[in-house]
């Protein structure tokens, strides 16, 4: 498929079809368009009235110099204010005649000299060409633009040589030729690079498109990670710390602990009687129960502590900084805080409590082997009655 009809563009006048999308690309080449016009039409004005140097050694000082003069200076003068102007407000999506005016005041200019200076037809004619060559792609402006102004200067032109200079038919004839060659050269010069421009410009939005789904799928991406990472980290039921995430940051404590030489604690606590309360009202009121004591152990221990739901309704916790006594009373009043909860249903019969048991780091104690620790000590504290809390010793 040809490029200007996969990105909508006129082969005959370059442009997008869609006016929306053209008013857009326009737009974003404004500030260039400012710069590069303001520029172009200060060194034409500045050629154009070099040339007075030229009228004054064919004229002398006669009153058709000044008349050549005069109208020079007014091109200049013209040129200069409109550069100015279009470097502040120009451009060719909300002002395309602004951009317009100075390609006709310099054909005007142009074809004016004629009349003034009939003798100097021969060496127009350059001038003439050159012009058309600017006015294509020098000055920066739309195609249609571009062109009028061209084909204006070139008839303009010629009608003023037919008129004032009063050349042969053949001369004429070169003459049209000539200018027709100057302009479709220009047009299709200028034609290729507004579709190559408007092509880039696609191709850009393109990618620009393009980096802006994959940023999103990035975005979806990470979030899915994050999502996953927390369901890998994070209990769903009870907003705990996941068994394999616990071990993993109870490990670097554990660590830390045997570097500093310091006290290092592991409890683990069971609910009691928890497969009653299943059993007796369900499942669901068993999922209140784990929610509200995690969210009450968590709150009560320190924001050193760890702690994760380390399955079923059993709960472990990592203490750093913290001896055997001091373990003691923190699982005392942990087991003080759930006895105080308040739930929505009353569980009759049964009171709500847990028997906690505690194990201590001892020299190079590894973390499996305070876990079995705390583990018997737990289970010791079933067979004494729960509710209880044990230590080794």
């Amino acid at each position: 498929m040809p490029l200007n009809k996969k990105y909508n563009i006129s082969w005959l006048t370059g442009q997008f079809k869609e006016s929306e999308q053209e008013a857009r690309y326009r737009e974003s080449i404004k500030l260039t368009v400012r710069r590069d016009t303001r520029l172009a039409l200060i060194i034409v004005a500045l050629i154009f009235a070099m040339f007075t140097i030229t009228d004054y050694n064919l004229l002398g000082d006669t009153s058709g110099f000044y008349a050549l003069a005069a109208m020079r200076i007014s091109v200049v003068l013209a040129c200069i204010a409109l550069a100015v102007i279009i470097g502040r407000v120009g451009c060719l999506s909300s002002r395309p005649l602004l951009h317009a005016i100075p390609l006709w005041i310099l054909a005007t200019g142009i074809v004016v000299i004629i009349p003034l200076r009939p003798e100097s037809l021969l060496t127009q004619i350059t001038a003439v060409v050159v012009a058309t060559m600017a006015f294509y792609l020098l000055i920066p402006n739309v195609l249609s633009i571009a062109t009028c102004a061209s084909v204006f200067l070139s008839v303009g032109f010629i009608s003023a040589a037919v008129i004032f200079v009063d050349v042969p038919i053949t001369t004429t004839m070169r003459l049209t030729l000539l200018l027709a060659m100057a302009n479709i050269v220009g047009y299709c010069a200028l034609l290729r690079l507004e579709l190559l421009q408007r092509r880039q410009f696609s191709l850009l939005n393109d990618e620009r498109e393009q980096n802006a789904r994959l940023q999103q799928e990035v975005e979806h991406r990470r979030a899915l990670e994050a999502q996953l990472r927390m369901l890998a980290e994070q209990d769903a039921l009870t907003g705990l710390a996941t068994r394999s995430h616990f071990i993993k940051r109870a490990e670097g404590l554990l660590r830390s602990a045997r570097h500093d030489n310091s006290a290092f604690c592991i409890l683990m606590i069971d609910i009691d009687h928890f497969k009653r309360i299943n059993d007796s009202w369900g499942h669901m009121q068993g999922d209140i129960v784990l929610k509200q004591v995690a969210s009450t152990l968590r709150c009560a221990l320190r924001e050193v502590d760890v702690i994760g739901r380390f399955g079923g309704e059993e709960f472990i916790v990592a203490m750093p900084n913290i001896e055997c006594q001091q373990a003691i009373s923190v699982a005392t009043r942990l087991k003080s805080c759930v006895a105080t909860i308040e739930l929505a249903e009353p569980l009759d019969g049964i009171s709500l409590s847990v028997t906690i048991g505690i194990a201590v780091k001892r020299d190079e104690t590894m973390l499996d082997e305070l876990i079995q620790q705390a583990d018997e000590m737990l289970y010791k504290g079933k067979r004494s009655g729960r509710n209880r809390v044990e230590a080794t010793q």
